[in-house]
């Protein structure tokens, strides 16, 4: 009889990716993908514990989950990811959903269709244990195994060999590496992910390659600081995040690469030369500024200051004029004063940013900045970030405009959501772009999605532009 599973995803690309992993993994344990939570068997929470907020919209998932579990006792209900491994979430899980069948952490999620078989064995033998596996960095497999990338062990602790279950699309996600060793002070992430791994680039190359020949036109390069790729590999050639870029520009048939995230400590110059030559690398740099107080920068330790930042940014425009740039901003970061805030907006008025991923500052257990004076108060919060969103919503706007009377080149992704007769796709630099397809001149939209078409920009809205295609 068949099985149906449902994956419900929080967080980052990371996860998604990790998400299209524990597909393929059920798929060859002979599940099927169910369309939604109430037609499946097995439901699994892939979780994400980087904010509390996205902690307790995962509590609230859960326990509105824990109804379907009674409704349904033979339902499995499994919570992977990162939430796990923060110290005491198993606890908190259990407590909020006694019904959790499994848990895992982001170590061995390979071991996920052993763990789903070990529930079916209890459960034939009488018994509603959950099976819990949450591994630290070390527990499961020894640090020879970690430091030798021929080691079975080594390939494991990067995921590799292991099945994918992609939803078809023109764009896939391909992690290059698993893991931090930044510790910034607000950041939970080193201590949930680990330290950083690399996979080795032939993987890599084989990967794309593979993808190529499925269809796919464009691949983005996944890693928590891509930047690092490769310094925990022995010397060898297209082992270091440059290289890797270059080695892959010369896949056949890739349209795309892009990449996420890049820390500004380490963007080095190799790097924008290589997105400089590279004819597939794209033209947009998400850089992570978190502040733009060097005070408020040090507390975080991120390891730059404002000046550096900038520089960087300069160093980029000069060797790629038509980049365009993406950020993180925390408002309300420990220590944060009136002062330290306006160094921000003034950062993002003097680099005028594409676009920027704006947060309150959200405390996380086991992190230094949890434990620091000087918390700020949310009502003080609310109000920076509010004043923060709408400058950038200002800039994002005025440099969307910028674009009106251009031709860009768009790789087509499918129809827009939400407007008929419109389809949708990206341009270089990352910009979403809708244009009509529809009237009796127009061409069928299903004939264009992976095709890079040009589109002449009439329109401009905060986040998205609005053309016609080129005949």
């Amino acid at each position: 009889m068949s099985r149906s599973y449902h994956i419900i995803t929080y967080g980052c690309q990371m996860n998604v990716h990790d998400s299209e992993t524990m597909a393929g993994l059920l798929e060859e344990l002979g599940y099927r993908k169910a369309a939604r939570p109430e037609e499946a068997d097995l439901i699994l929470l892939n979780t994400c514990c980087v904010r509390e907020t996205a902690e307790q919209r995962i509590l609230g998932r859960l326990g509105e989950l824990m109804r379907l579990k009674r409704s349904n006792p033979g339902l499995i209900l499994a919570v992977a990811g990162c939430l796990g491994q923060e110290p005491g979430a198993v606890e908190r899980i259990r407590r909020r959903a006694r019904g959790v069948d499994i848990i895992l952490g982001t170590h061995n999620l390979y071991r996920l269709p052993l763990l789903v078989k070990e529930v079916e064995r209890l459960r034939g033998s009488g018994s509603a244990k959950p099976v819990i596996e949450v591994w630290s960095t070390a527990a499961g497999r020894t640090e020879a195994e970690d430091r030798d990338p021929g080691t079975d062990g080594r390939r494991r602790a990067v995921g590799e060999d292991l099945p994918v279950r992609r939803e078809p699309g023109v764009r896939a996600w391909v992690t290059i590496m698993y893991g931090c060793d930044n510790f910034c002070s607000y950041c939970i992430v080193p201590y949930v992910r680990g330290r950083e791994r690399s996979r080795l680039p032939e993987d890599i190359r084989r990967e794309v390659a593979s993808l190529v020949g499925e269809g796919y036109r464009e691949v983005v390069l996944l890693g928590q600081n891509v930047n690092s790729y490769g310094k925990d590999l022995p010397p060898g050639p297209g082992r270091s995040f440059s290289a890797l870029l270059r080695d892959l520009d010369r896949t056949p048939g890739l349209a795309r690469i892009r990449y996420t995230t890049s820390h500004p400590r380490n963007f080095t110059e190799d790097i924008i030369e290589a997105v400089a030559e590279a004819e597939h690398v794209c033209e947009n740099f998400h850089l992570p500024a978190q502040s733009g107080s060097s005070r408020i920068l040090k507390a975080m330790n991120r390891g730059y200051t404002r000046e550096d930042y900038l520089r960087l940014i300069e160093r980029i425009r000069s060797r790629v004029p038509e980049a365009a740039f993406s950020t993180d901003l925390i408002v309300g970061f420990p220590g944060e004063t009136d002062r330290d805030f306006e160094d921000t907006l003034s950062l993002v008025r003097e680099v005028r940013f594409d676009s920027a991923f704006t947060f309150a500052y959200s405390p996380r257990s086991g992190t230094p900045a949890a434990r620091a004076e000087g918390q700020v108060p949310e009502a003080v919060k609310k109000e920076r970030l509010a004043r923060l969103i709408q400058l950038q919503t200002d800039i994002s706007l005025e440099r969307n405009r910028a674009e009106v009377g251009r031709t860009l080149e768009v790789l087509v992704e499918g129809p827009a959501e939400g407007r008929s007769g419109w389809g949708a796709g990206r341009s270089r630099t990352n910009k979403l772009v809708l244009f009509p397809v529809d009237g009796d001149a127009s061409p069928d939209l299903g004939c264009l999605v992976g095709r890079e078409l040009l589109v002449t920009i009439e329109r401009a809205a905060p986040w998205s532009l609005e053309g016609r295609l080129h005949r």
